[in-house]
C-alpha cells in the first residue's frame, strides 16, 4: 500500500507499507528493503523542488508579477541542469522526473524518457536553444560578439539563452547585448535570456540586472519593482540550491527588481546534493507473525530518540483540520486509511497519470485531495 503519488504529506508519516502474502517467502519483505527504500530519492528531490517552487511563487507575488503565475509561466522558473551532476543515468531519470512534478523546464532527457515510459506522459517537459561556453569560446575572445550575434540569427524567434561570462560578463551586457546587438534584440520576435555563470551570489545577479536595465530600461510593476522589457531576461544557473535561490530573490526584491526578471537553473543541488537523511526516510519492520502470534515490532534506541520507528500495523489518516497522522499498533480505522493498495502478487493495481500526480502536488499540505 502507498499514499497516492504526488500527495503533499506532513513530515514523519508512513508513506507506504509492505506485507508478505506467501508464508514460504517470509524473508522477502526485508530482502526488498534495500530496493524499496530508494524511494527516498525521488521523494526528496520532489519535496525540495516543490519548496523552491513555493519560494519563487511568493516572490513573484511580492514583486507584482502575479500574472506570471496566472499564465503558468512560473513552471519554467527552475530549470533542471542536473543530468551531468548525478551518479548515473538512472538517477537522472528518476530524480529528473521527480522535479517535473513541479516544473516544466528540463535539460535532463532521461527524465522525459522516464515519464513517458512509466506514466505515458508523451511530453513531460520543455527546453530552449541555448549556448554553452564551448560554442562561444571557439570563436575566440575577439569573436565573442559575433558568436552572440550568430545565436540571434540562428534562432530568430522564440526563447534563446546565451552564456555571457566567457570573458567579461559586464562588457557583454553593456557593449554587446546592450550595444552592438541591442537593435537585433529589440526587433527580434522572442526573448533573449542572458546567462552569467560565475561571480558571487547574490551580487552577480544584481550587477547583471543593473547593466541590462541601464541599457534597455525598465517598467514598474504594481509594487514598484523594476521589470526589464519583454525582449530580455536573465537566468542564474551557477550555485543554485534552495538557500541561494531564496537569497537571490530576497536581494532582488530589496534592490527594487521584480522576480520575473530572473529564472534559475539548478544541477547538482537539485538532483544530487541530498541524501536519505535529508528527510529522514527509513524502511523498518513494524509487525511480524511469529508462529500464529502477531508481534508488534519497534526500534527505540536511548542514544537517539529521533530514530524510534513506528510500531505495529500502520494506517495514514487525517484529522479534521487536515493534519496527516500515522496511527500505530493496528488502532487505525481501515476506512479512514489513505494508503491505497497498489501492488499485489505481481500485479500493478494502480496506474496513475503524471498529470494527476502534478495536480496533487499543487495542493497545500492540509488540503483535501
Amino acid at each position: 500500500k502507498a499514499v497516492p503519488e504526488g500527495t503533499v504529506c506532513d513530515y514523519r508519516n508512513v508513506l507506504f507499507t509492505l506485507e508478505n502474502t506467501d508464508d514460504k517467502c517470509f524473508w522477502l519483505s526485508n530482502y526488498l528493503e534495500t530496493l524499496l527504500v530508494q524511494v527516498w530519492y525521488p521523494t526528496t528531490v520532489c519535496s525540495q523542488s516543490r519548496a523552491q517552487k513555493k519560494i519563487i511563487m511568493q516572490y513573484l507575488k511580492d514583486t507584482g508579477c502575479g500574472d506570471v503565475i496566472e499564465k503558468g509561466l512560473h513552471l519554467f522558473k527552475l530549470h533542471d541542469f542536473g543530468f551531468r551532476g548525478v551518479s548515473s543515468v538512472e538517477s537522472a531519470a528518476i530524480g529528473g522526473a521527480a522535479h517535473l512534478v513541479n516544473f516544466m523546464g528540463t535539460d535532463t532527457m532521461a527524465a522525459l524518457v522516464c515519464v513517458d515510459e512509466c506514466y505515458g506522459e508523451g511530453c513531460g517537459g520543455f527546453s530552449i536553444p541555448a549556448s554553452e561556453h564551448s560554442t562561444m569560446t571557439s570563436w575566440g575572445k575577439e569573436g565573442e560578439c559575433e558568436a552572440m550575434k550568430n545565436m540571434l540569427e540562428k534562432y530568430p524567434k522564440g526563447l534563446v539563452a546565451c552564456v555571457s561570462d566567457s570573458y567579461d560578463i559586464f562588457n557583454a551586457c553593456s557593449n554587446y547585448w546592450g550595444g552592438e546587438l541591442k537593435g537585433m534584440i529589440e526587433q527580434r520576435d522572442g526573448i533573449l535570456v542572458v546567462r552569467p555563470d560565475s561571480g558571487e551570489i547574490p551580487q552577480i545577479v544584481i550587477d547583471v540586472l543593473d547593466k541590462l536595465e541601464e541599457k534597455f530600461g525598465s517598467t514598474k510593476t504594481s509594487t514598484g519593482h523594476k521589470l526589464l522589457p519583454d525582449k530580455i531576461r536573465v537566468i542564474q544557473g551557477d550555485g543554485i540550491d534552495i538557500k541561494s535561490l531564496e537569497l537571490i530573490l530576497k536581494t532582488m526584491k530589496n534592490s527594487g527588481y521584480a522576480a520575473d526578471n530572473l529564472a534559475f537553473g539548478s544541477g547538482g543541488a537539485l538532483l544530487q546534493k541530498l541524501h536519505r537523511d535529508t528527510n529522514k526516510c527509513a524502511f523498518k519492520c513494524s509487525h511480524a507473525l511469529v508462529g500464529d502470534t502477531g508481534v508488534d515490532v519497534v526500534k527505540d534506541p536511548i542514544t537517539d530518540p529521533g530514530k524510534k520507528s513506528k510500531k505495529g500495523k500502520l494506517t495514514l489518516q487525517r484529522l479534521l483540520n487536515g493534519t496527516w497522522v500515522t496511527v500505530q499498533e493496528g488502532k487505525g480505522a481501515p476506512e479512514m486509511d489513505h494508503l491505497v493498495e497498489v501492488f499485489r502478487d505481481g500485479k500493478l493495481l494502480v496506474d496513475r497519470t503524471f498529470q494527476k500526480i502534478r495536480d496533487r502536488s499543487n495542493l497545500a499540505v492540509h488540503a483535501s485531495p
